[in-house]
């Protein structure tokens, strides 16, 4: 595990994956085919627990363009910049079963902000970082 400081808030957008967790491929598939440079950006899962003990899992796209969100009819995410304990996941489509596992592990960890989203950073077709927000 390393920390990894987001230097600045990112500006997102996306939507809700109803059917979590079966459609999280389609819902990627979907981002990817609304914006102009397709796989040449950054795309993040970003995923929390309800009172209800549900997990909400949103698919979003870093926005690059101001008025994307509301030009694709999506909600608007932001990403807050600080300090993230994170775990790099090579090779992540062929372990999408165990992503959860490697969450469950580093929420061991003290000094996590438990308020803040779980967020997963595809930051390429091979290279995934899950991030858990430190507390600042």
């Amino acid at each position: 595990m390393e920390i990894y400081n987001v230097n600045k808030d990112i500006d997102a957008f996306g939507f809700q994956v109803k059917t979590f967790p079966e459609g999280i491929g389609e819902a990627f598939d979907s981002l990817i085919q609304m914006v102009p440079e397709g796989l040449n950006r950054s795309y993040y899962g970003i995923s929390y627990m309800t009172p209800e003990n549900e997990v909400v899992y949103i698919a979003a796209v870093e926005e690059k363009n101001k008025g994307e969100a509301e030009k694709n009819k999506c909600q608007r995410y932001i990403i807050e910049k600080g300090k993230y304990l994170t775990v790099t996941v090579l090779d992540w489509r062929q372990k999408t079963d165990t992503i959860k596992d490697v969450f469950h592990e580093m929420m061991k960890e003290e000094n996590l902000d438990k308020t803040k989203p779980c967020v997963e950073w595809y930051k390429n077709d091979d290279e995934m970082l899950c991030m858990l927000k430190v507390k600042s």
